[in-house]
């Protein structure tokens, strides 16, 4: 598959910073699903992780978490999703990202693309959904009664 990657921290100006490279498809087992990424979203965290982060030796890394796309496989222990499904999530930083053609995703952090947003417009809020509900929930204590 077709992923944008890096294996060494260099400078964004640096034109090697990000390459298109080629990869292997990952399988769909266990609780992940296999997302066909239709849009991804850019966020400081991306280029925190490029610049701070190693690639493992000799092992390309891909970033980008916040995504959109289809479900294409499922593994055996997935109950939440089937093949065909729109999905957003906002990824594990843990694992490889988005700036792929497939990413296997946990289900568990994955929700139902709404049907009134295209693909791009629901990859934009992942992560920036989260940061404002817990700055309100977690941080500045909104009731959630005061918030309807």
């Amino acid at each position: 598959m077709k992923a944008i990657g890096y294996k060494k921290n260099l400078p964004a100006t640096d034109v090697n910073s990000l390459q298109d490279i080629e990869v292997e498809t990952p399988k769909a087992t266990g609780k992940d699903i296999l997302v066909e990424v239709k849009a991804i979203s850019v966020n400081p965290v991306d280029y925190k992780i490029r610049d701070n982060r190693p690639a493992p030796d000799g092992e390309w890394s891909i970033i980008g978490w916040d995504a959109t796309g289809i479900v294409k496989e499922v593994g055996e222990d997935v109950s939440l999703f089937k093949v065909g499904d729109e999905v957003w999530y906002a990824g594990d930083l843990n694992r490889q990202g988005s700036n792929a053609q497939y990413q296997l995703v946990d289900e568990r952090i994955v929700g139902k693309k709404p049907a009134s947003l295209s693909f791009a417009e629901a990859a934009a809020l992942p992560l920036t959904t989260l940061t404002a509900y817990e700055m309100l929930f977690h941080r500045l204590e909104v009731s959630k009664d005061d918030a309807n």
